[in-house]
Order: C-alpha cells, then structure tokens, then sequence
C-alpha cells in the first residue's frame, strides 16, 4: 500500500487475509457440521493517498482495474492510515472462463459503490450517484444471472435423469444436504447421489418441470433460488413443491450445496 501527498509519502505492506465464507444461519440448520471451504488465492490491490489540502483529502481505491475515489473530510494522516489499513483490498484470482469476480472482490466493490454514492448524495453530485447506482444494479443482476444459470442447469439435469451431469453440478462434501418431498434430509455428496439414483427409478425421461414464483438472492458468494416446482411423468404428476435451492461460489463457479423440496397443497 501506498501513501503519497504533496508532502510525504510512505510505503505499507498489506497483509494477505484469507476469506472466510459461512452459509447463511438458516441453511447451516439444516446441517450438523459447519460447511468447510476452501480459502481463496488472494493478491493485493492498491490503495493510494492522492493530494491533500486544508479542507479535503481524496482517498482512490483501485480494485482490479477499477478506480473509485472517496472524499473524506479532512482528518489527520494517522487516523487516515488507521481508516484504510483496517480492509485490506483483495481480489481472488482464478480460472473463471465467464470472467465474473471473486465473491469477496463483490462483496468490496459493492462496499465501496455504496460508499461512494453515500458520498456522491450528500455533496448533491446527482450525475455521480446515478452513475453508481447504475454500477449497483449491473454488479448485483451478474451474479444473480450466474444463479439462475446454475438453477436452470440443475433442473435439465433432473428433467432427463443426467446423473452424470448432476454429479458435477453438486459441490463435494460431507455436508451438502438435499431433502426429497416428504422424506427426511441426506448429507454427503455420495448419499445425495445415490437418493436421486432412487427418486429416478421407474420413470420414463424426459421428466416435465416447470417453475412458478421463482425468486433469487445473492450475497458474494453464496445464492439461493426460491420457487414451485411442478414435476409431471406420463399420466401422473408429482404436484407443486416450494423448492430452495442454495448455491455456492467455488473456483468461480456456482455449485448447488443444498436441495430442499417440500409438498404444498395449491
């Protein structure tokens, strides 16, 4: 890290942080043990002290290729330091071929944007805080897409009994959950495997699925899908489920790590 005025200058190592990533509260109910993963490869960004006056400084935090100035009011160089060296600027690196970001680099961004429109509404620099709300909203409609994606992967799967694709859709671990209508919860990536071997036996593919209300949250790199699931085979049908379906971020890809489907009476 780096600090430079008019004046002075001082050069700060930042320390690499290991990310810590937890499942919300109430899909860690549904499990025994906590779910492990593992940390990311983090690398340093900068973070620079640019001109100073009486009245103002100007902090620029530059993430990745980003730049994103932050107006302070005028403080005393120590307590400036203080300020920035509490977060540390990581951004995860990795092999993602769709190019998306590291939860944690998401969830920093987002940090900042919101800083910076807090910022941008209180000077009344409207023309910058439309421009950071539009950030906002791409930032938050990519990872939710990327969700949804990963949704629509796992029920083609379900529709035409892929085992083999549905194996690679799961995350790997002894706390991956999955609960069938009206049967009790199964951990652990092989068991989850083999209950859908079960739930598939006697019928003929392709499966027909359709979804009603379905709804997506996102928070770095954990998501979840919410909706009614209707599930028909020749001449039956299974009825609607309320399904939530929880993702997560691994390597820069979104696995599911939980499956819970409940009957509901429509």
């Amino acid at each position: 890290m780096s600090f430079q005025g008019p004046s002075f200058g001082y050069n700060v190592n930042v320390m690499n942080v290991k990310a810590v990533k937890c499942m919300p509260s109430s899909c860690i109910n549904n499990l025994r043990k906590h779910y492990s993963l593992s940390p990311p490869n983090p690398y340093q960004c900068n973070v620079g002290l640019v001109g100073s006056s009486a009245r103002r400084n100007t902090i620029r935090f530059m993430p990745s290729q980003r730049q994103l100035k932050l107006r302070t009011s005028a403080v005393p160089f120590g307590r400036i330091f203080q300020l920035s060296s509490l977060r540390p600027c990581q951004v995860k690196q990795s092999d993602d071929t769709e190019g998306n970001l590291s939860g944690e680099s998401i969830m920093l961004d987002e940090e900042i944007l919101k800083r910076e429109l807090q910022i941008a509404i209180e000077e009344e620099d409207y023309v910058q805080a439309a421009k950071l709300r539009d950030s906002l909203k791409m930032l938050d409609e990519d990872s939710k897409t990327s969700v949804l994606a990963a949704n629509a992967r796992f029920y083609d799967s379900f529709k035409n009994g892929d085992l083999a694709t549905m194996q690679g859709l799961w995350a790997r671990g002894d706390n991956v959950c999955c609960v069938h209508p009206g049967a009790s919860g199964i951990s652990g990536y092989d068991p989850v495997m083999e209950s859908w071997e079960v739930v598939w036996m006697n019928y003929e593919f392709p499966l027909a699925i359709e979804l009603k209300n379905v709804r997506v949250h996102v928070r770095g790199n954990v998501g979840y899908v919410t909706c009614i699931e209707f599930v028909r085979t020749k001449g039956t049908s299974w009825g609607g489920q309320f399904v939530t379906n929880v993702f997560e971020k691994l390597d820069g890809q979104w696995f599911i790590c939980i499956h819970h489907a409940s009957p509901v009476d429509l």
